[in-house]
């Protein structure tokens, strides 16, 4: 599957599609591994936050899955040919509202694992005809195969503050 051309997603999608390289397919259904994996390696670190007012290992898991929910419905909605405008989600706001601190961290990492493999499921499906499909969400018109790869670059975002800020192996 090709990358997503500018005119196909709002300009701060190219945050995360930019950092996609190779197929997009194989990326999620690698992610579904290795970011697991990166989590468990950092078991000690699970209440850590690298300043004041920044989230958790945890709390930043569990951001991790929610936007994979958003991304998922949008997919879902987009790709069924949804015409209704679908809202934005204010990430700070999920966080504040969701007690990922209070979770285990290995019940977040199991949780990740099971959405992003129902998702793979999904992904796998989907025809070409739907990948170009659009739709509005958070005001701004996008296609499918854009969610695709902001959902993949939108972890390798994460895996790139989780090294840098947080210190993780």
């Amino acid at each position: 599957m090709n990358r997503p051309q500018p005119n196909e997603y709002p300009t701060w999608g190219e945050t995360y599609i930019s950092k996609v390289n190779g197929d997009i397919v194989e990326i999620l259904t690698d992610q579904a591994h290795s970011l697991p994996a990166l989590f468990r390696r950092n078991t000690d670190k699970a209440d850590y936050a690298y300043a004041e007012g920044k989230w958790t290992l945890k709390e930043m898991l569990g951001h991790i899955i929610d936007a994979e929910r958003v991304f998922a419905y949008r997919i879902t909605c987009f790709a069924r040919n949804e015409q209704q405008h679908l809202p934005g989600f204010e990430e700070d706001d999920y966080v504040k509202n969701a007690r990922f601190r209070q979770r285990a961290l290995e019940d977040l990492i199991e949780e990740f694992i099971a959405l992003r493999k129902a998702n793979l499921y999904l992904f796998k499906s989907l025809n070409e005809e739907e990948l170009n499909r659009k739709g509005i969400a958070s005001g701004r018109e996008i296609n499918v195969k854009s969610i695709l790869f902001i959902a993949g670059g939108h972890i390798i975002h994460h895996i790139s503050i989780l090294k840098e800020r947080y210190h993780v192996v």
